[in-house]
């Protein structure tokens, strides 16, 4: 498998994907932190799956007096998967990244991603790369560890945090290799597979994972939607390996 030669990106301009639902408690402090953290940045794109709790109207304030804050609010679709998608076609920088709002993956963290661009075409913020810890409880520890394990297994590539979730990547690589519109998290372990296969160059960087302080996380407290998730990873993890799409 060859490695493609990376492209020179004489300015950057860092266009920050934020799928978000419910996320009132943590959305301004994440949007205001990442201003002050990203000097490159070109915009932050809020995709809102129509949160009961009002997250888009905070959005919508602070965009009013912000052009790099922009709020796309869906009212019909929904999920993870198909709001990154959205968010990524919207998306005018020439480096595009996506991260959780729930501040999980501090955005302090973010220049040590892009700073390898464009040496390499994708960084990873990883938990299980030198430096990087996962400091959630150990249920979601476990389930982490074991969907990579498998992973890597039985796709035979050396990704240490393949649903990592905080990924950064030069423009060119997502008009080639395209986002998963469904599910939960296996859009992310679709995505590095494909960068890998057609040869893109990939680094990780460690970063700390915690657990979001404020709101309700989406999987809940109980560990049945964890396995639930896993299962769904490794069907997919499967899929890639039998050639199914």
């Amino acid at each position: 498998m060859g490695v493609k030669s990376g492209k020179t990106i004489n300015s950057k301009r860092i266009s920050i994907v934020l799928p978000t639902y419910n996320e009132k408690h943590n959305i301004k402090n994440m949007i205001e932190r990442t201003i002050s953290s990203v000097k490159d940045l070109h915009e932050i794109i809020v995709i809102d799956d129509d949160s009961p709790d009002g997250t888009a109207g905070i959005v919508s304030k602070i965009s009013s007096t912000n052009p790099k804050v922009r709020l796309i609010l869906r009212t019909e679709e929904r999920g993870l998967a198909s709001a990154l998608a959205r968010g990524i076609r919207e998306s005018t920088g020439n480096v595009i990244g996506w991260m959780d709002a729930d501040l999980g993956m501090p955005p302090e963290d973010i220049p040590s991603l892009i700073r390898n661009i464009p040496e390499y075409d994708v960084a990873i913020g990883s938990r299980y790369a030198e430096g990087g810890r996962d400091i959630r409880d150990f249920k979601r520890r476990l389930t982490s560890r074991m969907i990579n394990l498998f992973t890597n297994m039985l796709l035979g590539f050396s990704i240490k945090d393949f649903n990592s979730g905080f990924v950064f990547a030069k423009k060119k690589v997502f008009d080639d290799v395209h986002i998963m519109e469904k599910g939960y998290g296996q859009y992310c372990i679709r995505f590095l597979y494909d960068c890998l296969k057609k040869g893109y160059k990939i680094r990780e960087i460690g970063y700390s994972f915690t657990e979001r302080s404020k709101g309700v996380s989406k999987t809940g407290s109980s560990i049945w939607p964890l396995l639930k998730h896993g299962w769904n990873y490794g069907i997919e993890v499967i899929k890639i390996k039998v050639g199914r799409s």
